[in-house]
């Protein structure tokens, strides 16, 4: 069976697909033209549609990062002087 970590970023993973799916079908539905080509408009609405859903899943992956990390996997700062900068 699947951890409740690796469950919750599959969803997540799957919500944020989900999301890109449905702005890319409206935007195609909006600006594209009887099945032909899409117009300029359409074009910069995609590739900004493209440009967020790469910073939503950046979003995401940082606080998923924050959210899921254990104390006991040692991902944490070492209270260690020797590791810390000398200057």
């Amino acid at each position: 069976m699947l951890e409740r970590e690796r469950i919750i970023e599959i969803v997540i993973a799957v919500i944020a697909v989900l999301l890109m799916l449905g702005a890319m079908i409206g935007i195609g539905s909006e600006y594209g033209s009887n099945g032909q080509t899409m117009s300029a408009d359409g074009g910069e609405m995609l590739v900004m549609a493209i440009v967020g859903f790469i910073l939503l899943l950046t979003a995401v992956g940082i606080t998923l990062a924050f959210l899921l990390n254990d104390p006991e996997d040692g991902l944490e700062a070492d209270d260690d002087p020797d590791a810390q900068n000398a200057a």
